[in-house]
């Protein structure tokens, strides 16, 4: 009598000899490795689990030893890019008069303690560091303060320049 049973793969009905049971063996569709039940077992018969697969278990091994290695190698890489990337790989050139907007806007919102949206723009004026070391140079070493940061007390002002500048080193 013949042992019936169904590819845990592709679902294709199999039938198998009597002497393949308990062994392993391909399916015949999608020629996957898969494991030959024993015969029916009469009530009084021990239930009979399928034995271990040496060979697939040192492949698992392996693998999740290959995948921990990549993983420090990719944590280990000292290449970081600066700044946020366009997901086109397309990068966007800021004008100096938007780059000393963002800037200012940079120190209104630390002054202003919106930390968040600081950081935001800090992202924005990152890529374009030499320039904006230059911009705002001109603003801390100006006498007298640009109109939009005028109302900030000078301290807060002078820190918050330090602050972006040592960011943008």
């Amino acid at each position: 009598m013949a042992i019936v049973f169904h590819c845990e793969f592709c679902g294709k009905k199999i039938e198998a000899p009597d002497s393949a049971g308990g062994k392993w063996g391909k399916c015949p569709a999608c020629h996957n490795k898969l494991y030959v039940p024993s015969p029916k077992v009469e009530e009084d018969d021990e239930l009979r689990l399928a034995p271990l697969d040496t060979d697939a278990i040192e492949k698992e091994r392996q693998l999740r030893a290959e995948t921990q290695r990549l993983t420090q190698d990719i944590l280990q890489e000292k290449d970081i890019p600066d700044g946020p990337r366009s997901p086109s790989g397309v990068v966007y050139e800021m004008s100096d008069k938007e780059l000393r907007n963002n800037v200012i806007l940079y120190l209104r919102h630390i002054a202003l303690d919106e930390l968040n949206e600081a950081e935001e723009i800090a992202a924005l004026i990152a890529p374009c560091r030499a320039r904006a070391v230059k911009i705002i140079d001109r603003i801390a070493l100006s006498e007298i303060p640009e109109p939009e940061l005028s109302d900030i007390p000078p301290q807060l002002l002078a820190g918050s320049i330090r602050n972006l500048r040592n960011q943008l080193r």
